[in-house]
């Protein structure tokens, strides 16, 4: 950990959990890990899941890290899917203090010094995310920013509409996770369900009006965040919200029929126009 930094830095440890699987690009996990190891408050372990057998090049870059002993590396024999992968990183975290980063983004290099400061100023916080900028191949080709409310009646609040965080950007106590079930599966959405049983819970959140991380998209993006089986998903999510009298009738059919008409009425084309323009709207006030 660096020590030209401030001093309260030094007794904070903390872990950070990737996971990857086949179809991540080498040289994108390679800029990940990397990210994460320059960073001006280094984390204590880097814990690796990979996520069912990974072709050649890819196993290559793990072996690379783990062999210099900076990534401590889960191997699972078939692929369980993101959410159970999640679930298995923290389990093999040693810290309660723990870092999310996705295969193929960048962390920016004070992220993590940012995010234990809050901590430190702030013990009975239970999450600490921030703004992300979109980019396509090169970090100076920014299509994006996704910027998400920052103070937690702001961020509960949003949380009814819409995912209140950048699942990449956040650092969370262990405990408190655990204490709401942890991550469980839930097609593309097991972080928006995890950040709702959080919410059950009363655990308290923060998003920093900073971009944490440089997350690459491509063109497929958009796509995949249409069709039947993401609309039912996301669905599902809003009934559990309603049941469960987190939000209204009223707010549910909203949210529901909002989600329909993107993901299921609207072309890819559209659906990728409209998220760029409202989707991304600056939340930061």
């Amino acid at each position: 950990m660096s020590t030209h930094h401030n001093e309260d830095f030094k007794d904070i440890k903390f872990s950070v959990s990737m996971c990857t699987y086949k179809n991540d690009n080498p040289e994108h996990l390679n800029q990940a890990i990397d990210s994460i190891i320059n960073q001006t408050v280094k984390p204590d372990e880097i814990v690796l899941v990979v996520d069912g057998p990974v072709p050649l090049m890819l196993e290559d870059v793990i072996n690379k890290y783990e062999s210099e002993g900076f990534i401590k590396v889960i191997r699972l024999e078939k692929n369980v899917g993101h959410g159970n992968a999640r679930r298995i990183g923290l389990e093999n975290c040693k810290h309660d203090l723990i870092a999310i980063m996705d295969a193929d983004d960048i962390s920016l290099p004070d992220r993590f010094e940012k995010q234990i400061r809050c901590f430190i100023e702030d013990s009975t916080l239970s999450i600490v995310g921030g703004n992300i900028k979109e980019f396509i191949e090169t970090t100076d080709r920014i299509v994006g920013i996704r910027a998400v409310p920052q103070d937690d009646s702001e961020i509960k609040k949003f949380l009814k509409k819409r995912c209140p965080f950048n699942q990449q950007t956040v650092m969370f106590k262990a405990s408190d996770v655990k204490a709401a079930g942890g991550y469980i599966d839930w097609y593309c959405n097991e972080d928006y369900y995890l950040w709702i049983r959080m919410y059950q819970n009363n655990a308290k959140f923060k998003n920093l009006r900073d971009v944490l991380v440089f997350v690459r998209v491509g063109d497929d993006m958009y796509s995949r965040r249409g069709g039947w089986k993401y609309f039912r998903s996301e669905a599902r999510l809003q009934k559990y919200m309603l049941d469960h009298k987190i939000i209204g009738f009223i707010q549910y059919i909203f949210n529901v029929l909002i989600r329909f008409i993107l993901q299921i009425m609207m072309p890819n084309k559209l659906r990728g126009f409209i998220f760029k323009k409202f989707a991304r709207i600056n939340h930061v006030k």
